[in-house]
């Protein structure tokens, strides 16, 4: 969910923002986790580990969690640490260089916190992305003038420059639903009923926003669903509400496994442990089988679109 939660921290400094590429997210995931792999093997803790390095514990753990990127230099060592052998080592110098390339958020500086840059990394890299949202509109799908309307709600006394700022980053993010190269991924949506109804301070601003969401459910790569008011009670409802799921397209032994991404006032929760996964699928599952079908539910849209026009 993009919306109030992370609604500052989107963007401090302009820039011209081309279609998204993918950086060094996943790379950067994929080293972490061979080298966690190569550690657990070596059955040495992170606080081994780390005196053996001479590095922090906290070092070791940021390198494992894909959060910052490497020297090959520095997986040298560490492969020789773990005891991995010379073709491993010299795979993982190679992915450790891939961790140096720069998606275009990177133009905003520290404007994109360490948690949601993250997110528009894997974002950029999944084939296919599927939503529930309950609260907002889906940020890859907000007209500037909605995600305007956030940002002052989510904060009154926000400098309109930065507001601006917030939008211009938000709307670089939906470049990646029209790219040639890589492929556009698949987006499957599932929008609350109440998403759509809830009042904006300008009726015209909600009207807008409800035309770029069945124009963009035109789109040969998206599929927005209506999930009913009067489907009632539902799983997602008991699930903690918003989330993502990410998923990638399958490149050998450097694929990367679905995630669960869910986002709050003060960071994010990426979950990618089978099981994790799997409870989330069967909710997602269970929330598109209640909803309408893409016809049905943009005829609903374009009543409700409607219905905000006559306020």
């Amino acid at each position: 969910m993009a919306g109030v939660r992370n609604a500052r921290n989107e963007g401090r400094r302009m820039t011209t923002v081309e279609a998204p590429a993918a950086g060094s997210t996943v790379p950067r995931r994929q080293l972490g986790r061979y080298l966690r792999q190569l550690r657990e093997g070596a059955n040495q803790t992170v606080k081994t580990a780390a005196e053996n390095l001479e590095w922090s514990p906290v070092k070791i753990w940021r390198i494992e969690s894909g959060q910052t990127s490497m020297r090959a230099l520095d997986v040298q060592t560490m492969c020789q640490i773990y005891g991995a052998s010379d073709d491993m080592t010299k795979a993982l110098m190679g992915l450790a260089r891939e961790t140096k390339a720069r998606g275009w958020w990177h133009s905003y500086g520290d404007a994109v916190p360490e948690w949601f840059e993250l997110y528009i990394g894997l974002e950029s890299s999944a084939s296919r992305l599927r939503k529930y949202e309950s609260e907002l509109i889906p940020g890859l799908l907000q007209t500037a003038a909605y995600t305007t309307e956030v940002f002052q709600v989510s904060d009154p006394d926000m400098p309109r420059a930065e507001i601006e700022r917030g939008v211009e980053v938000r709307l670089g993010r939906q470049a990646l639903l029209t790219r040639k190269m890589p492929p556009a991924p698949t987006l499957d949506v599932v929008l609350h009923e109440d998403v759509l109804r809830r009042r904006l301070r300008d009726s015209n601003v909600m009207v807008a926003q409800l035309h770029k969401i069945n124009d963009a459910s035109r789109l040969p790569n998206v599929s927005i669903r209506v999930l009913p008011m009067d489907a009632g009670i539902h799983r997602a409802a008991l699930s903690g509400g918003p989330f993502t799921i990410l998923e990638f397209s399958p490149n050998g032994r450097n694929s990367e496994p679905s995630i669960i991404y869910s986002d709050g006032l003060t960071g994010a929760l990426y979950l990618d442990k089978p099981e994790e996964v799997a409870a989330y699928d069967s909710v997602w599952k269970s929330i598109h089988a209640t909803s309408l079908n893409e016809s049905k539910s943009r005829e609903l849209i374009t009543a409700i679109t409607e219905e905000h026009g006559s306020r």
